[in-house]
């Protein structure tokens, strides 16, 4: 790498304002769109855990500082690693399948200005997913916020394994503009994922001493009963029966296999 010329002369690079993270594995089909909308920011970090497929490369093409971190601490340690390689006063942390929208861009672009508030530590920002090209209005995936933007120093992930979020010291606000979540592409896809997000729910339920057959059918048939039928999920059609239906299964496995785990450490 050539060196910059302020470098050179042994003068002091100014910190990049903006700091977009992203941790992938195996996201060739996503990561593109992703790093393509948020290539406003002054630095984009991408922290992997082992693709093999062009992940990698898909990144590097789009800009980003690419590391490679194989081992897997779970979803808010590894966030955390990625936060501590970026260099900005600001971070905006995404998912690979979450593109930022030209709207929220403007609002972003505006917050870390020198000219916005001084006193907010972290940006609150509404999340629209969509099943299968739908966008999902009701039901679990209703009201998504997120909390993604946040002063360096001021916001760090829990350590949560899975669902993650961030904690962040001092006050916040919230932007205009949303997150499109290209969440799911397809039936197998959504069913894997509720798999794998049940196995690592599960451990933290173990951990905790929780987990049991009826446990399991009580929050498997509640989370179907709030999802399909408070929280509106039968008005998405189809794919809120599919979401809710999911959802549910999730909830009744977390608390089954968490009830295995426990009989097998006794």
């Amino acid at each position: 790498m050539t060196p910059s010329p302020l470098a050179s002369q042994g003068e002091a690079v100014p910190a990049p304002l903006l700091s977009v993270v992203v941790i992938t594995k195996n996201e060739a089909h996503c990561i593109g769109a992703c790093l393509e909308a948020a290539g406003f920011a002054d630095e984009i970090v991408v922290l992997d855990s082992g693709s093999t497929d062009d992940t990698l490369t898909i990144a590097a093409a789009h800009g980003a500082r690419v590391h490679v971190c194989a081992d897997w601490p779970g979803f808010g340690p590894q966030k955390n690693r990625a936060v501590a390689l970026a260099g900005g006063r600001w971070i905006l942390s995404l998912d690979a399948d979450e593109i930022v929208t030209p709207a929220l861009a403007a609002a972003i672009k505006q917050a870390v200005s020198p000219d916005a508030a001084q006193d907010i530590a972290g940006y609150w920002i509404e999340r629209r997913s969509l099943y299968c090209g739908q966008l999902i209005r009701f039901g679990d995936w209703r009201n998504d916020r997120v909390l993604r933007l946040f002063r360096r120093g001021a916001g760090r992930f829990s350590d949560d394994v899975v669902h993650e979020r961030v904690i962040c010291d001092g006050r916040t606000a919230t932007l205009a503009g949303y997150l499109r979540h290209d969440s799911m592409t397809s039936f197998a896809e959504l069913r894997e994922k509720t798999e794998r997000y049940a196995r690592l729910g599960a451990a933290k339920l173990c951990a905790r001493g929780k987990g049991g057959f009826f446990s399991a059918c009580l929050h498997g048939g509640w989370s179907w009963l709030r999802g399909y039928l408070l929280r509106g999920g039968l008005l998405d059609g189809r794919a809120g029966w599919i979401i809710a239906g999911q959802n549910a299964r999730g909830t009744f496995l977390r608390y089954l296999w968490a009830a295995r785990e426990k009989n097998r450490a006794a």
